[in-house]
């Protein structure tokens, strides 16, 4: 019988490595789990050091869960809070429930260090394990919107829960070292894109009421003709325009939002006052 130690994630450039290295074991087809995006995501981030566990089987990384600290604004006030990142577990050592554990101790050590919840999006194959074995609630599958033309301009709404960027934290953020993105003006906010299309249509990253020009993204003199959003807003109103929500059995992989309280007020999130974009959750 394997015994495994459980230690919390340190950030020293062999640890780094050998985090990517297992993420790069368990997901082959994901290029951006290198040693560069891995210190990108878990030591640069102007909000804070990754916040996650590793188990150990002697001297192996057997596996790994981290989630990186956010701010978002909850119920009127900000707030520092936890996002769910990335999980892996070595194939050797799968079936043995690391990953609850992992979990488990990292939601304790973040509620030590006084982040108020955790927050992630989850597909089909791992919701249940967050919500039937973690406690998290499933707050809504996100919508994933196709069609021709600008997107909307957000509106003015009720908004709950949005996470909050700081012009460090925006910066940080569109400066990830293995994706490039541009942006547009589009009456009173800023669309940002990302470089992934699909069947012809561009990734939008999010919209967002900045003022003043994103550094690390490069400005487009025209939009592009046909758009994917991927999210929750209140905000976004569609109307009558050329757009739709993807159908569930048409998805590569339908993405939920969850939620988990790490204080003692057992709060749950609305999805009708959520606000919650691809920018927010490092899928593009």
């Amino acid at each position: 019988m394997v015994e495994y130690q459980l230690r919390p994630i340190t950030l020293a450039d062999a640890d780094i490595v050998e985090m990517a290295e297992l993420l790069r074991t368990v997901f082959p087809d994901a290029e951006h789990f290198t040693p560069e995006v891995i210190r990108w995501q878990y030591r640069d981030a102007p909000d804070g050091h990754v916040v996650g566990m590793n188990a150990w089987a002697g001297a192996v990384l057997a596996a790994h869960y981290a989630t990186v600290p956010i701010v978002a604004r909850v119920n009127g006030r900000e707030e520092r809070g936890l996002l769910s990142l990335n999980t892996a577990t070595h194939p050797a050592h799968q079936g043995r429930g690391l990953f609850t554990k992992l979990a488990r101790a990292t939601y304790a050590l973040g509620a030590e260090q006084g982040y108020g919840f955790v927050v992630g999006v989850a597909n089909a194959n791992s919701t249940h394990g967050f919500t039937q074995k973690l406690g998290f609630q499933l707050v809504a599958p996100l919508k994933a919107m196709v069609g021709l033309g600008p997107l909307p301009e957000p509106a003015a709404a009720e908004r709950t829960f949005e996470r909050m960027w700081s012009p460090a934290a925006r910066s940080w953020r569109l400066g990830h070292p293995a994706y490039r993105y541009s942006w547009r003006k589009h009456g009173s906010h800023i669309t940002l894109y990302s470089q992934r299309k699909q069947y012809g249509a561009q990734y939008v990253l999010g919209l967002q009421p900045w003022t003043e020009a994103p550094a690390g993204a490069s400005a487009l003199t025209s939009s592009p003709l046909a758009h994917i959003w991927i999210g929750l807003d209140p905000g976004m109103r569609f109307g009558n325009r050329p757009y739709m929500d993807v159908p569930m059995r048409f998805r590569p992989s339908p993405l939920n939002l969850i939620f988990k309280d790490l204080t003692d007020q057992q709060r749950t999130l609305d999805a009708s006052k959520t606000r919650f974009q691809a920018m927010d959750f490092d899928i593009l």
